[in-house]
């Protein structure tokens, strides 16, 4: 498949026609992530539904992230994202999550966590018995203003998220 193309209809055209579902996780996107798997016609197809998670509360709520990862690592995270992502799927009984959390700015960054980082979590439920499921995370930092670093993320969510389907595709 062509890299240069756009990522939604990239998801699109590789899980349109299977029998897989996907749903999303977000926090600094706010639902972008969902918003632009929508983007392209027949997302319907596969796409089951969206987690908006802001808060600390909405992430253990909806997506059953432990408290004690919140604790420990802040809702900017690997072990965030990645229960984030999990939880997406097992939740929504999708075959695929995709979640996203960061600090999308201006405030909020620290030395150790800076404005415009960002974890993206890709969640893929095989079939039962296989041992074969998983989360792989990513970590980026993206520059630009709130409205950038929103929009980036949700890109390279669909980006990451593409990736890591293909390559299960082999």
């Amino acid at each position: 498949m062509d890299d240069a193309t756009d990522p939604a209809e990239r998801l699109n055209a590789l899980l349109a026609d299977r029998d897989e579902t996907l749903a999303t996780a977000e926090s600094l996107t706010g639902g972008l992530v969902g918003s632009r798997v929508t983007d392209a016609p027949g997302a319907s197809a596969y796409f089951d539904r969206g987690f908006v998670t802001y808060t600390y509360d909405a992430k253990r709520e909806l997506l059953g992230v432990s408290r004690e990862s919140l604790d420990a690592h802040g809702a900017v995270s690997e072990p965030v994202v990645r229960e984030m992502a999990a939880g997406a799927r097992d939740r929504a009984d999708a075959d695929w999550a995709v979640a996203t959390t960061g600090i999308a700015g201006p405030t909020g960054g620290t030395d150790e966590k800076p404005v415009g980082l960002v974890y993206f979590g890709v969640a893929h439920a095989a079939p039962w018995g296989t041992g074969e499921s998983f989360v792989r995370t990513e970590r980026a930092v993206l520059d630009g203003d709130r409205d950038v670093v929103k929009r980036g993320a949700a890109e390279r969510a669909l980006d990451a998220l593409v990736r890591v389907i293909e390559d299960v595709d082999g």
